[in-house]
């Protein structure tokens, strides 16, 4: 039966890893588009892409975590998500499905284990033989990144 305390995730890949995000988060998944750099802008800032005509901020997350980038192909998505007041896409190697996952599920992330940094990371769900690593997207970029990221969508 269905619990209050169930989440829907979107889960997508990056490197060997499966990560999840809240679906509430999440506005769209969009497919690779044009990537237009913005000057000045940290490493992980990949530029501003157009969606639906408004100006959107866009994200490397292989970056972001100090994983060893590469090249889009096609099924290189872009997660559009709200952080606070700002929507920024996010680069991700795939997206993989909507999952429904029990609290129980989760557990909090042992911190040898993470790759990335700890500091964006609430959890971890273990799902059949899987482990999803469950991201805080309001902690994947602090808030002075978030004004960064604003200032260049205008």
């Amino acid at each position: 039966g269905w619990s209050a305390m169930e989440r829907q995730l979107v889960v997508f890949e990056l490197g060997n890893e499966h990560y999840g995000v809240d679906i509430v988060a999440v506005e769209s998944i969009i497919k690779m588009q044009p990537i237009t750099a913005v000057p000045h802008a940290r490493d992980f800032v990949e530029g501003v892409t157009n969606l639906r005509g408004t100006v959107l901020p866009v994200i490397d997350l292989r970056k972001r975590f100090g994983i060893e980038t590469r090249e889009a192909d096609r099924n290189t998505r872009i997660i559009v998500v709200s952080l606070n007041d700002i929507k920024v896409g996010m680069i991700v190697d795939s997206v993989s499905e909507v999952l429904r996952i029990a609290e129980e599920a989760v557990e909090p992330a042992p911190p040898i284990v993470l790759s990335v940094d700890s500091t964006f990371i609430t959890g971890i769900a273990k799902v059949d033989e899987r482990l999803i690593i469950l991201l805080d997207l309001g902690k994947v970029l602090s808030i002075e990144e978030q004004k960064e990221l604003a200032a260049a969508a205008y």
